[in-house]
C-alpha cells in the first residue's frame, strides 16, 4: 500500500504502569478501553447468569422481584454502555491512526479524557446497588412514568445515578466522535484518498458521524428525565401535563442508530479479516465502503418502528416500516461482498476467521428476524416479548461481540508482538458460538408463543425453552475462561512474531509489532490500492518454491 522504508523502525516497549496513567498515546488508550470494557463485560455477564438462573424455573426462587429488575437493568446498561461501545472504541483508537498513516489522534488529551469517563460511569452504576433505594429498575431504556417514580423519597436514588451515568457516557462518546471524525478527515497520509482507506476506517467514520448527529438527543433526554425525577419539572410526566411519548422519540432517535454505531465497526472487522484469510481482495470495495454511509443515513429514519405499539399514527407506521426494511439493502450488499470474497478463496480457518464467519451467520439470522419486526403487524404481535430480546441479542452479541473477539485475535500480534495459542482460540470460538445460539435462539419460539420479557416468573408452558436458554447462558459464561487464560498467558510468554504474521495488506502491518510510540518514523506515502494481496501471494509462492 505504501512506499515507506521504516517498516522495521525500532519500537519502544510500553511499560505496564503506563496503562494505569493519563496517557495520550492512542495505542495505550486503545488497550485501556479494551481491558476496562472486558472487565465490565464479565460483570454484565455475571448479572445475566443470575437472571438466567432465576428463569430456569417458572417460580420466583433465586432473587426478589426488585433485585431482579435491577439485575436486568444493569445487565443491559453495562453491556451496551460499558462493553460494546468502549470495546469498539478501543479497537478503533488503536487501529485508525495506524491505518490512515497518522502519528496519533487529532486531539490526544481529549481522547484520554473521553476514556477516563468510562470507569467513572461504571463505578457509579455498580455503587448504585448499595444505595438504600436500590439500583435503577426501569430497564436500560428507562421509560417514564416508571423511571420518574421515587417511592423512597431519596434525592440520590438508583435511577438518579443511572441517568447521571448515561449523561456522562454520552459526553464521553461525543468527545470520541469529534476526535475520530477530525482525525479521519484531516490526518490521512499523503495519497490516502477516501477510496484508499480500509473499509474498517469507513465504518468507524460512519458510526462516529452517527454519534455526533444523534447522541445529543439521548444525552439531553437523560438530563431532562433527571430533572423530572429529582427537581420537579414535568417534561415527561403524564401526571403533570408532560408527554412520555416525547421521551420515547428522543430515546429511540439515538438508540436505534446506536445499533448501527455498534454494528458498523463489526462490519469493518469482517471486511478486514475475511480478505486476509481468503487471500483475496475484498469484493466490491467501493460499494462496501459507501454502503456504510448509506446505512448511517437510512438508519437515522427508522427509530419510530420501536414505537408501533405507542399509538403511532398509520402514516408514521407505514413510513418507518418502509425505511426499516430499506436498511436491509446496504447491509445485504456487505454480506454479498463477504460471500463473494470467500468464493474460491484460499481459506485459512484460524480463530479470527472463525469468529467472523460465526458472526456473519448470526447476523444473517438477526437480519431475517429484523425484517420480520420491521413489519408493523408482526412487530405489534411480538411487542414486549422475548422474540425482541432474542433478535436484539443476535445483533449485539452474535454479530458485534463475535466481531470484537475476531478483531482482538486478528490484531493481537500487532498489539503485543506475540501470537496467541491457536488451539485455545478455537475452543473459545466453539464454546461461544454454541453457547450463544443455545442461549438466544430459544427466545424466539417462546416470544412467538407470548412469553413477556422483563418477568421473573412465567407460565410453566415455557419451561423447556427457558432451561435450554439458561444452560446456554452458563456455557457462554464459561467460554470466557479460555479467552482470558489465552490472552494473559500469550501476552506474557507467547511466541514472538514478525510485523505481519497474517500477510495482511493494511498499512498497520507495515510497522513493527508492537508499533513505535509515534507509529511512523516518516509519514508514509500511500500508492497502492487497499486489499492488494499480489505482493503477499507472490511472497508465499516464492517461499513454497524455495522449499
Amino acid at each position: 500500500m505504501t512506499n515507506i522504508a521504516d517498516s522495521n523502525h525500532a519500537h519502544s516497549k510500553t511499560h505496564w504502569r503506563e496503562y494505569f496513567s493519563f496517557s495520550t498515546d492512542h495505542k495505550v488508550i486503545g488497550v485501556q478501553y479494551l481491558v476496562t470494557s472486558f472487565i465490565f463485560f464479565l460483570i454484565g455477564g455475571l448479572l445475566a447468569m443470575i437472571v438466567r438462573a432465576e428463569l430456569l424455573t417458572p417460580q420466583l426462587d433465586v432473587v426478589n422481584r426488585s433485585l431482579y429488575n435491577g439485575l436486568f437493568t444493569m445487565h443491559g446498561t453495562i453491556m451496551i454502555f460499558l462493553w460494546i461501545f468502549p470495546a469498539n472504541l478501543g479497537l478503533a483508537n488503536y487501529l485508525v491512526p495506524l491505518m490512515i498513516g497518522a502519528r496519533d489522534m487529532a486531539f490526544p488529551k481529549l481522547n484520554a479524557i473521553a476514556f477516563w469517563q468510562i470507569p467513572i460511569v461504571g463505578i457509579l452504576l455498580l455503587l448504585s446497588f448499595f444505595l438504600p433505594s436500590g439500583t435503577a429498575q426501569a430497564g436500560w431504556w428507562s421509560y417514564p412514568p416508571v423511571s420518574i417514580q421515587n417511592p423512597s423519597g431519596h434525592l440520590i436514588n438508583g435511577e438518579f445515578v443511572w441517568l447521571l451515568a448515561v449523561a456522562i457516557s454520552g459526553v464521553s462518546s461525543i468527545m470520541g466522535g469529534v476526535n475520530f471524525v477530525t482525525t479521519i478527515i484531516q490526518m490521512r497520509a499523503p495519497g490516502m484518498t477516501y477510496f484508499k482507506m480500509p473499509v474498517y476506517v469507513w465504518t468507524i467514520f460512519s458510526a462516529q458521524l452517527l454519534q455526533l448527529f444523534c447522541l445529543p438527543a439521548l444525552t439531553g433526554a437523560a438530563i431532562m428525565l433527571l430533572f423530572d425525577l429529582s427537581f420537579g419539572t414535568d417534561f415527561f410526566s403524564p401526571f403533570k401535563n408532560g408527554d412520555p411519548i416525547i421521551y420515547q422519540h428522543l430515546f429511540w432517535f439515538y438508540s436505534h442508530p446506536a445499533v448501527y454505531v455498534m454494528a458498523l465497526p463489526a462490519f469493518g472487522v469482517f471486511s478486514e479479516v475475511i480478505p486476509a484469510f481468503a487471500r483475496k481482495p475484498l469484493f466490491g470495495y467501493k460499494v462496501v465502503a459507501v454502503s456504510s454511509f448509506i446505512i448511517a443515513i437510512v438508519g437515522t429514519f427508522v427509530w419510530a418502528h420501536h414505537m408501533f405499539a405507542s399509538a403511532t399514527p398509520n402514516w408514521m407506521r407505514i413510513f418507518f416500516m418502509a425505511s426499516t426494511m430499506l436498511v436491509a439493502v446496504p447491509t445485504g450488499v456487505k454480506v454479498f461482498a463477504w460471500v463473494a470474497t470467500l468464493w474460491k478463496g484460499k481459506l485459512h480457518l484460524d480463530t479470527p476467521m472463525l469468529f467472523c464467519l460465526g458472526g456473519i451467520v448470526m447476523f444473517l439470522f438477526a437480519g431475517i428476524t429484523g425484517v420480520m419486526m420491521a413489519s408493523a403487524p408482526f412487530d405489534i404481535h411480538v411487542n414486549n416479548t422475548y422474540f425482541v430480546v432474542g433478535h436484539f441479542h443476535y445483533v449485539v452479541f452474535g454479530t458485534v461481540t463475535m466481531a470484537i473477539y475476531g478483531g482482538i485475535y486478528f490484531w493481537f500480534p500487532k498489539i503485543t508482538g506475540r501470537m496467541y495459542i491457536e488451539s485455545w482460540g478455537k475452543i473459545h470460538f466453539w464454546l461461544t458460538f454454541l453457547g450463544a445460539n443455545l442461549n438466544f435462539f430459544p427466545m424466539h419460539p417462546v416470544g412467538l408463543q407470548g412469553m413477556l420479557r422483563r418477568v421473573s416468573s412465567y407460565d410453566p408452558q415455557y419451561t423447556g425453552w427457558n432451561i435450554v436458554a439458561s444452560l446456554g447462558a452458563f456455557l457462554l459464561g464459561m467460554s470466557t475462561l479460555p479467552f482470558v487464560a489465552n490472552i494473559i498467558s500469550s501476552w506474557l510468554r507467547g511466541h514472538k512474531v514478525g510485523n505481519n504474521p497474517w500477510l495482511a495488506s493494511g498499512l498497520e502491518w507495515t510497522v513493527s509489532s508492537p508499533p513505535p510510540v509515534e507509529n511512523f518514523a516518516e509519514i508514509p506515502i500511500v500508492t497502492r490500492e487497499p486489499y492488494d494481496y499480489g505482493e503477499q501471494i507472490s511472497r508465499v509462492n516464492s517461499d513454497l518454491h524455495s522449499i
